[in-house]
């Protein structure tokens, strides 16, 4: 069996940056074990797997190890992918998501915008263990659905000076260790680690913007938010929050496509 691949670059304007996704438009679903085996082959941090019906694209997302509940770089990709190569001639698209629900993404210029449900933040008792893992004492600590724990810093140069002990990380019953905080030039900053699932730390993650916009935008008192996630490749997102949503915008390019033969 032959199949499209694609391979994005999603919150980036220019190759090379941004957070690497691979995408397989399939007419029908694969077995479990063979989509799994074929994002472990990409050995890329998410593989998007969708499938077309009448009214939705319904997506499924896969780390080399594990499916997850929700990718927004890899769902960015996945909208590139179907109005840049497929040719979609609608400004937006609907997906479905058996474990997230309904996501949507809107065409805007030369912009992708995601609208994902919000997710509260609950606080939770600081963990030395954690602190220790992470290396550095938080000045919060939250967690929220989809297994993650959020850690509030104190400044942007806290964030990029962190080299987690990512052995100690997968010891710890969270699957993302998310960190925060003001940035210099931009509203906030953040940086994931998910060892546990194979990814030690993700370039730039749209989910976890479902927590963070929320956050911030009740933190300096404003809707609209302009966030860098630094990692070494680095990103980009053009946030807002709207009720019960949020909206995560950003850019995306093509770096690859093929096929692959299974």
């Amino acid at each position: 069996m032959n199949l499209q691949i694609f391979q994005v670059d999603a919150f980036t304007s220019k190759p090379f940056g941004g957070n690497s996704a691979a995408v397989v438009p399939l007419a029908d679903w694969l077995p479990d074990e063979t989509m799994l085996k074929i994002a472990a082959e990409n050995n890329l941090s998410e593989t998007a797997f969708f499938v077309k019906d009448d009214d939705a694209y319904h997506i499924r997302w896969f780390t080399p190890a594990v499916e997850v509940n929700l990718c927004g770089h890899a769902t960015l990709a996945s909208a590139h992918v179907i109005f840049n190569e497929l040719k979609l001639e609608d400004q937006s698209i609907r997906f479905h998501s058996e474990r997230s629900g309904h996501l949507g993404v809107e065409k805007n210029g030369d912009k992708l915008i995601l609208d994902f449900p919000s997710y509260p933040l609950n606080e939770i008792e600081q963990s030395a263990e954690l602190a220790d893992a992470v290396g550095k004492i938080p000045v919060k600590t939250w967690e929220t659905q989809g297994n993650m724990v959020f850690l509030l810093m104190e400044s942007e140069s806290d964030i990029r000076a962190l080299e987690p002990d990512m052995p100690a990380l997968t010891k710890i019953p969270f699957e993302e260790f998310i960190v925060t905080a003001p940035g210099d030039d931009s509203d906030f900053v953040s940086r994931m680690f998910a060892p546990r699932i194979g990814i030690p730390e993700d370039p730039v993650t749209g989910a976890i913007h479902c927590s963070l916009i929320p956050y911030w935008a009740e933190q300096l008192g404003k809707d609209k938010l302009f966030a860098r996630q630094i990692s070494k490749r680095g990103g980009e997102l053009f946030c807002e929050l709207s009720g019960d949503r949020v909206k995560i915008g950003g850019n995306a390019k093509l770096y690859l496509k093929g096929e692959i033969y299974v």
